[in-house]
């Protein structure tokens, strides 16, 4: 059974967003809202606008991390994590096939970054003069995150912003030289928070090759966390309880897995009871509505908590 305590799904009172976002290494957040939930689950005290003052301080930096997919990560852990984690090749291969082509990509984008603070896609379209569109600006920026240049800002009116790093971070990612201790710390303070795992979960997790998996876990060892019981929570869409391993059969029921994973990149929010998924769940305003699998405990003081987070 994975640990609920690893992952602090017992929702340790005292925790601030950057100092869950520190314990979990990283905190998928394609989706804002949903990535806001996941830090809400694994604390009793932190808030929306808590997350928000530690995004504008820069405590926690929303960039492309584990599998080059966009997360949540403290701005300590970035030199050393995206060294890891970083695709150059991936991203010019993205931008070849939207037909964005040249020699000077990457000053292209640095230039229209650069000094100009957290832009809009739209913002940044304008800025390169037509060289790129839709899809082609993202893979643009990503390129420039993929040599610590870019990372992203704000929401500004429900919409993300990318920003030069010097602009938000006072100066470029400087990715750890040093690959092996890169690799030990990956795997150390993965597996603090990932109770069991494997280093094919560790690779599944953070994108890294299996060898270079095996090679990080050698300087871990097990934690033995306590177990708490009678936890009820109920967890956001790609929540990491979920995708933080590589196989999802030790929570979720092989029979209950396509109400959860129904395709197309979807995974619905869930109910966990006591380290299982017994159920699903959506919101629309105020109202949420549970689909369960069988017979769930009573939700209504974690409906009540979740109505007041996101008022």
């Amino acid at each position: 059974m994975r640990s609920v305590e690893a992952q602090l799904i017992h929702r340790p009172a005292g925790r601030e967003a950057g100092e869950v976002v520190r314990h979990l290494l990283a905190v998928q957040a394609q989706d804002v809202g949903a990535a806001q939930l996941a830090l809400r689950a694994r604390s009793a005290t932190v808030t929306r606008a808590g997350i928000d003052a530690a995004v504008e301080r820069r405590e926690i930096v929303r960039a492309w991390g584990p599998r080059g997919t966009l997360h949540y990560i403290h701005h300590d852990d970035l030199p050393w994590l995206l060294a890891l984690t970083s695709r150059r090749t991936g991203s010019l291969l993205r931008l070849s096939q939207e037909g964005v082509r040249g020699d000077d990509l990457l000053p292209l984008i640095e230039g229209a970054l650069y000094g100009q603070g957290p832009l809009t896609k739209a913002e940044l379209e304008e800025r390169l003069g037509g060289r790129a569109s839709g899809q082609g600006i993202v893979h643009l920026v990503g390129l420039a995150a993929s040599h610590g240049l870019a990372v992203l800002g704000p929401l500004r009116g429900g919409k993300p912003t990318y920003v030069h790093a010097a602009d938000w971070l006072g100066g470029p990612i400087v990715f750890e030289a040093d690959r092996d201790r890169a690799l030990a710390e990956l795997a150390v303070r993965y597996r603090r928070s990932h109770v069991p795992a494997g280093p094919e979960d560790l690779a599944a997790w953070s994108g890294v090759p299996l060898g270079a998996a095996r090679e990080g876990w050698k300087a871990t060892t097990e934690p033995v966390p306590q177990e708490p019981v009678g936890v009820v929570r109920l967890l956001p869409a790609f929540d990491e309880f979920l995708m933080g391993w590589k196989s999802r059969d030790p929570v979720l029921a092989p029979e209950h897995a396509r109400a959860v994973f129904p395709g197309g990149g979807i995974l619905r929010p869930s109910v966990l009871v006591d380290g299982r998924v017994r159920g699903t769940w959506s919101r629309k305003g105020s109202a949420v509505t549970v689909e369960p699998f069988d017979e769930l405990p009573p939700l209504d003081d974690e409906i009540a908590e979740i109505r007041q987070f996101l008022a």
